[in-house]
């Protein structure tokens, strides 16, 4: 608290030397000089550096004390773990899974990012299974996840036109234009799942990663599995894929079947309306052989139109836009939808909880297996089909 206490004081004292100069430039009825109104951006600067400091180190103490009741809740209700509870990361829970000290446990979304720069603190399962995930398929990541506690429907409302305005003149009356409303986008829970075995050996010997294991198993199982159906999912038994929300844009067609050309990639782009290509989740998205295809563009003097990323972790971009590529998107081909542009940020993944996790050692007890079994609910949906648009390829 002393600290906070110095941080509260200096912050007040860079508030008094920046309105000492304004009242000053006041009284004299003047503008500020340069020298001034440097000094007065650099107090600013130096108020809200602190103002951020004080809200990190009060955030922090509110969620170390959170973790401390309820790390107490969870030794007084399970009085039968009392002995392992100082150890509480996510291998010690696996672990004690593995050994059927424990039947069942959700591993919740849990933030990497901790305020002490440095801190050596370890990465959730939950993460480490969401980061594969995302490496595998890309939908987890451009699209726009919404967390909910309980799996019952989630109704998002959907606009079907705007109200317009027009010229009144004095006296007359105003003209109403209501907004007319679509159906709801209804976002149930459909169960991505994986149900894998391993070895009582590799539970035994200690010196085995099984949290990179399990991680790395289950992130690859659902996030592939979800991926899918993220993109091309019916919406019946399935999560509903953008591709098979998206609205049509542009069918052409090449001496290579289905192919698409230059022209059909800038009329793509524009058939979606200005303001969502203002949108900073514009991108483009394909699968590997409309990449390569596109990679192969160039414009009408010969330019190759592909434009790689001049810094590491960037993506491509095309004709200014970032450039995704999706496993599960249809290859180029006739009829094939085999580009998208648009806003993916607007397609909507709802996402129940966490990742759950159970053991069995009954299944396959004959064969020293034990048996794991790994669900993540979801659904999806895109509110507006104008938002996203796709390619269809004609016949050669």
């Amino acid at each position: 608290m002393d600290y906070e206490k110095n941080l509260l004081e200096e912050r007040a004292t860079a508030v008094a030397a920046a309105r000492s100069i304004l009242d000053n430039a006041a009284s004299e009825k003047r503008s500020l000089s340069g020298e001034e109104q440097a000094s007065v951006d650099a107090a600013f600067a130096d108020v809200d550096a602190k103002g951020k400091m004080i809200s990190d180190l009060r955030a922090m103490s509110a969620r170390e004390s959170e973790v401390r009741a309820a790390l107490a809740g969870h030794v007084e209700a399970r009085p039968e773990v009392r002995e392992s509870a100082a150890v509480v990361d996510d291998t010690a829970i696996l672990r004690s899974l593995a050994r059927g000290e424990m039947r069942s446990h959700s591993f919740e979304t849990r933030s990497i990012a901790k305020s002490s720069t440095g801190a050596p603190v370890p990465t959730s399962f939950y993460d480490r299974v969401i980061e594969v995930a995302r490496f595998v398929g890309p939908m987890l990541e451009v699209g726009t996840t919404i967390q909910t506690a309980g799996g019952e429907n989630l109704q998002i409302p959907r606009t079907n036109a705007y109200s317009t305005g027009s010229v009144t003149t004095e006296g007359a009356g105003f003209a109403a234009s209501d907004p007319t409303f679509q159906a709801f986008l209804t976002l149930g829970a459909f169960k991505e799942s994986v149900f894998f075995q391993i070895s009582t050996e590799m539970i035994e010997d200690s010196g085995v990663d099984i949290l990179g294991y399990l991680a790395t198993n289950v992130g690859q199982a659902i996030g592939y599995s979800a991926n899918s159906h993220l993109t091309t999912g019916t919406g019946t038994t399935q999560p509903t894929g953008i591709i098979t929300s998206a609205g049509s844009g542009i069918t052409g067609g090449t001496g290579v079947s289905g192919g698409f050309t230059y022209a059909n990639v800038v009329d793509l782009v524009y058939s979606t309306d200005a303001a969502v290509r203002r949108m900073p989740g514009f991108k483009i998205m394909g699968a590997t052989s409309s990449i390569a295809a596109l990679r192969k563009l160039t414009d009408t003097v010969g330019q190759p139109i592909w434009q790689p990323a001049l810094v590491a972790g960037e993506p491509d971009r095309l004709l200014g836009y970032a450039v995704v590529e999706n496993p599960h998107m249809a290859a180029v081909g006739s009829a094939a939808k085999s580009l998208v542009a648009g806003d993916l940020g607007s397609f909507l993944i709802r996402q129940v909880g966490g990742i759950q996790l159970d053991r069995s050692d009954d299944y396959a007890f004959g064969s020293g297996l034990v048996t794991f079994r790994a669900t993540m609910r979801i659904d999806s949906g895109l509110p507006q089909s104008a938002h996203v648009k796709y390619f269809a390829g004609n016949a050669a």
